[in-house]
């Protein structure tokens, strides 16, 4: 595999496809492309998981597969169906021309060209970029047995197909599975990844992220924006603002013209950062002055 014989070239590829990234997540995805072990991140909401998995895949060119988990996603979602209208179609055609051989027809009706395939059999094919990256994202919602079965898709690299077989991959795939611990996955598959916490970034890393993806942020505007969501995390909130909610925030800013900020422009723009009026509703009057002031101040040289 190209490229990664040290962690140092790990935070370097990421960096040009602007993900910044701390050392202790760069070794994790060293050793997970070294061993050929599953990443396993958990971490609140907008703090980056998903993000790694896209820049880890253009990084390396290598194919991007994810698979979305939600309340009540089984096996046979996640890894295959059958196209019931084309296998209709060719029913009716077939006893339309008198073909009577159920056993042929049988046959050919769950054959490759009426499977559809899924993202875990996605995964398991042969791919000429090499491996595919396989996202399977926010695990902690999906119910207990699709983890026992993913348990041993991810021991295995193989699913089965009852009407066509088992299917092994010929290179398993760089597995990144997140979780936003709404609850607790199962330690068995724990014990299968590399486990790594994402936490929220110190000012520093959070300033390097914001000048990698809104680069036409001033500088100034940059640092206060950090430096309030920073402070705004400190907060009893419902849901802290993640990373993506520091970018969304700088890009409205700046489809504002907005060069400094100002308790008005931050209860304007709010929305962008906070998502529960409950939330909101906390920063309204003297409130946002209050943070602002505090975070100006934690800029102020000692």
């Amino acid at each position: 595999m190209q490229d990664i014989e040290s962690i140092d070239n790990i935070q370097r590829l990421l960096a040009e496809e602007g993900y910044v990234c701390g050392r202790p997540l760069a070794t994790v995805v060293f050793l997970a492309l070294r061993l050929g072990r599953p990443i396993f991140l958990e971490g609140e909401a907008g703090v980056g998981k998903t993000e790694i998995a896209k820049a880890l895949s253009a990084a390396l060119g290598r194919s991007l597969i994810r698979l979305q988990c939600y309340e009540g996603l089984d096996a046979s979602s996640a890894v295959y169906e059958w196209n019931f209208a084309a296998q209709m179609v060719a029913i009716r055609t077939a006893e339309a021309s008198g073909v009577a051989d159920r056993s042929v027809l049988q046959e050919e009706l769950f054959g490759p060209e009426y499977l559809v395939e899924r993202p875990l059999l996605k995964a398991m094919r042969a791919d000429s970029a090499g491996a595919p990256v396989l996202l399977i994202d926010e695990l902690d919602r999906t119910d207990e047995p699709f983890e026992a079965f993913l348990l041993e898709a991810l021991s295995d690299f193989q699913v089965t197909i009852p009407e066509i077989g088992t299917i092994k991959a010929p290179e398993p795939p760089i597995v990144i599975v997140t979780s936003n611990r709404t609850r607790e996955v199962h330690d068995a598959l724990k014990r299968r990844c590399l486990y790594h916490w994402v936490d929220y970034p110190d000012f520093d890393r959070e300033m390097a992220i914001l000048r990698a993806r809104a680069p036409e942020a001033a500088e100034s505007l940059s640092r206060e924006v950090v430096a309030f969501v920073q402070r705004l995390r400190t907060e009893d909130l419902f849901k802290k603002p993640g990373v993506a909610e520091t970018i969304d925030w700088a890009k409205c800013l700046l489809a504002l013209d907005v060069l400094t900020l100002s308790p008005e422009v931050i209860a304007d723009t709010l929305g962008a950062v906070l998502k529960y009026q409950d939330d909101i509703a906390k920063l309204q009057g003297s409130e946002a002055k209050r943070l602002l002031d505090e975070a100006r101040a934690s800029l102020e040289p000692a």
